[in-house]
This record gives C-alpha cells, structure tokens and sequence, in this order.
C-alpha cells in the first residue's frame, strides 16, 4: 500500500482530482498513479450480435467496416487516455509531488480498482454529478460500484475546484464502523493535524454524551484539537447542514457499518452524503 490513485476521465473534474490526489500523495509521502481506465463500450463489433443488429445476410466486408471501426474508436480512446494523464502528470509535478507516475488500462474501473489495491492506500476519483430526477440527483455508479469494491480509503471530490480541507467533519454514532473511522483518523498521517467535529444526531442523552466524549479523548490523545456535537433531527440533513456551514472542510465516515452507518453504501445515509455533500468524502479503511 505505497501509492496513491488518481482515477481521472477527462471531464470538467479532473483538475480537481488531480488537486486533491496530489495534496494526498503529499500529506502522505507517497508517489502518485495518474490512472485512467478505458471501459468497455456497447458497439457492433464482431464480438457482439452484428448480425441481429443489422439484419441477417449483412456482407462480410460490411462487419469487417464496422470491426475495423471499433480498433479505431479503441486506439484514439487509448492515444486521448494517454494525452489525458500526461497533462495530469505535468500539473501533478508543478503541484509539488516529486514521483508522478501513470497508467493507461482497457478494463471496467471497478475491476481495475481491484488489480491495483494491494499497491495502492488511496483512491481519489471526481463526482460526476447526474442531473436530477424527480427531484433525486442520481450517484455516479462508478463511485458507488469502486467505493462496494475495494478495501482501500476512497476520497470522492464533488466539485470541479479542490481547495485543501482546514478541518474534518465526521458523521458519528458510536457504532463498530464510526469507532474504527475515528481509530483510522487517530493513526493516519493524511488527516494529520486537522481539528475534528465529531457529530451525532440523535437525542441528548448522558449514553450519548458519553459515547461522543470516549471518542473525543480518543483523538485529542493524538494531540487535535477535538469539537463535539449533538444534533436532534435527521442524519443526512444535520450532516449536510453542518458542512454547508464548512465550505474548507472534509467529511470522514466508513462503510458497510451497523446501525444508521450499516445504511452508509449500501443503504441510504452514504448514498445520499457521496451525492449530494458539498464538500470532498473520505470513506476511510
């Protein structure tokens, strides 16, 4: 685990991915991957139907054309990937990251993800914000389906600017998973020195109360400067609330949890924050 990951598409985001994948690889003291990951697209090659789809009897010289269109669109993919992370590269090096290396691969992300882990302590990939429907702003599948996937930290931007984080916020509830976030903070160099917000959104209760201030010594015995809260209402809306407050800082929280953060992915309360927080995410493991 001696690399960070940038996965970066090309899309208006990019620059921030880069940004914040850099700022990573520098807090950390480790080379930075630009990588982007060419997928599979739906197209009427020899490896699919052809003859279904363009009606039996079609000539042969007919699916050689479109064969021959296929390598085509897969060699400009790869040669723009290439140009892509290049550029990336040179911006990554003026940023200050000293070993700046890069990868061009033919693969779904999520697969792709998985073969780079076991080299890898940070992914960092940009939200690609779908518009909304019926009132929903849709998560980027390719988020969910990486975040579901690899057993690495995952930091999602969601803007198109990344500006380093002053502060983190984290989505606390006493659980096994919120316990291990704050263990996970209270140990890894990339969140170093940065005054933490412990929230809980539930009801003023001494259990609560009590649960908050475990966690609170735990990370001011690591030296930060620790500030609790406790919220009545709804998770997802307190959350969302205290980070529009907080435009510079971070959100922290894990996954695959019990209690409300057992909702965080697989359920509703990660979805919703990976989709709609105004500011970067941290899935910490």
């Amino acid at each position: 685990m001696n690399k960070v990951y940038a996965c970066i598409d090309g899309r208006a985001n990019t620059p921030a991915v880069t940004d914040a994948a850099a700022w990573s690889a520098r807090r950390l003291s480790l080379p930075l991957v630009l990588a982007h990951v060419v997928e599979p697209q739906v197209s009427l090659s020899l490896g699919t139907d052809a003859n279904g789809a363009i009606g039996l009897g079609a000539p042969d010289v007919l699916l050689q054309q479109l064969s021959e269109l296929d390598a085509q669109r897969s060699q400009i993919a790869q040669e723009a990937g290439h140009r892509m992370v290049s550029a990336a590269q040179a911006h990554a090096t003026a940023a200050g990251v000293p070993q700046v290396d890069s990868v061009v691969r033919h693969d779904d992300l999520s697969e792709a993800a998985l073969a780079w882990q076991d080299d890898a302590r940070v992914f960092v990939l940009g939200q690609n914000r779908q518009p909304a429907t019926r009132g929903r702003r849709h998560l980027d599948h390719h988020i969910e389906r990486l975040v579901r996937s690899v057993s690495r930290t995952v930091l999602v931007v969601p803007t198109e600017t990344f500006t380093a984080p002053d502060q983190i916020v984290v989505a606390y509830d006493g659980s096994p998973t919120a316990q291990r976030v704050v263990e996970r903070l209270a140990a890894s160099p990339i969140l170093t020195g940065l005054p933490v917000t412990l929230l809980m959104v539930g009801t003023d209760t001494p259990d609560h109360r009590a649960t908050l201030l475990t966690a609170r010594q735990k990370l001011e015995a690591d030296g930060r400067h620790v500030e609790t809260l406790l919220s009545p209402g709804e998770p997802e809306a307190e959350i969302l609330a205290l980070l529009g407050q907080r435009p510079h800082s971070l959100l922290a929280m894990g996954a695959y949890g019990h209690s409300r953060i057992r909702e965080f992915i697989v359920g509703s309360t990660t979805t919703t924050l990976l989709r709609l927080s105004p500011v970067p995410v941290m899935v910490l493991r």
